[in-house]
């Protein structure tokens, strides 16, 4: 949700700025020096704008993709510098498992694990195949489950962080998004059962909430079909950049926080969501919706 229409100016009143206040923090210029971070999805958008922000910090990164021709040209691009790029499908666990593994072969270990692979999708549930759901939930859900299982036993070691790249869409269900915010909601549930679990271990889980960020999520998105729809209906250029959202999550895990909503309009959603939650059910009909007809 990137209108801020989407919520009456007069509710913008009554949140205290600090809760809405997004200025950019300093990352601290030692925090990532050599240490091992591993970025799911890192050949396009957010991942790879954490690691270009990482490169300079001094860390060592390992990522995975599912395009062989994007993980290649992103080992092109870095051939000065150590990266492990490797081709990847996480909706697997078998390919999940041996990321990991060859990772941890190659650098001894990981401190940083960014769950950050994903997929969206735009469609109304009536209209959609089944296999959107499931495509969309092997992704984004599985995917993350299958990195961590494999990379949590050396994060426990170096009592590092898992980190999920979660969506303002975990905290409230969007039309036309069913399968996405299922698949944000039960990444969000998971990772805070973790964090409980792991609550005395040293070990720092947090799950991070852009809103909608300027990449090319929108243009691979399933339409009712299964398939990439191969267009956006945002103007992305009015978007939040990838770089931007990357120094704020990078900021956020070295500060260890629990979790962080990257948007304006985001974070007031989900304190109305919380709050008055049959409002939240109107606005948010009334920014998608437009004469009955999903428009957005």
């Amino acid at each position: 949700m990137n209108d801020e229409a989407t919520v009456h100016p007069t509710i913008f009143m009554f949140i205290p700025h600090k809760l809405i206040s997004l200025q950019p923090q300093p990352i601290n210029m030692s925090f990532f020096q050599d240490k091992v971070v591993v970025i799911t999805g890192g050949s396009d958008g957010i991942g790879k704008a954490l690691i270009e922000s990482l490169i300079p910090l001094g860390a060592k990164i390992a990522t995975c993709g599912r395009n062989h021709d994007k993980i290649y040209k992103l080992q092109v691009e870095y051939a000065s510098v150590l990266l492990h790029a490797v081709a990847c499908d996480v909706s697997d666990e078998e390919e999940c498992r041996r990321f990991i593994e060859s990772t941890i072969e190659t650098f001894g270990g990981i401190d940083i694990l960014i769950n950050n692979a994903g997929i969206s999708m735009r469609a109304l549930f009536l209209d959609s195949v089944t296999d959107v759901t499931r495509k969309v939930m092997e992704i984004n859900f599985l995917g993350a489950i299958y990195c961590t299982k494999y990379a949590l036993p050396s994060i426990l070691e170096r009592k590092g962080s898992v980190v999920g790249i979660s969506s303002v869409a975990g905290y409230r269900g969007l039309p036309g998004r069913s399968a996405y915010s299922a698949s944000k909601f039960a990444l969000q549930g998971w990772l805070e059962s973790l964090r409980t679990e792991l609550l005395h271990s040293g070990v720092h889980v947090m799950w991070a909430c852009p809103g909608f960020v300027a990449s090319n999520i929108r243009h691979a998105a399933l339409d009712n079909k299964g398939q990439a729809r191969g267009e956006s209906v945002l103007d992305e250029g009015k978007l939040m950049t990838a770089e931007e959202c990357a120094r704020h999550i990078l900021r956020a895990i070295e500060k260890r926080k629990r979790t962080i909503v990257l948007s304006f309009t985001g974070k007031v959603t989900v304190l109305l969501n919380k709050i008055f939650p049959s409002l939240a059910d109107r606005l948010t009909y009334n920014h998608y919706y437009k004469n009955g007809e999903l428009v957005k």
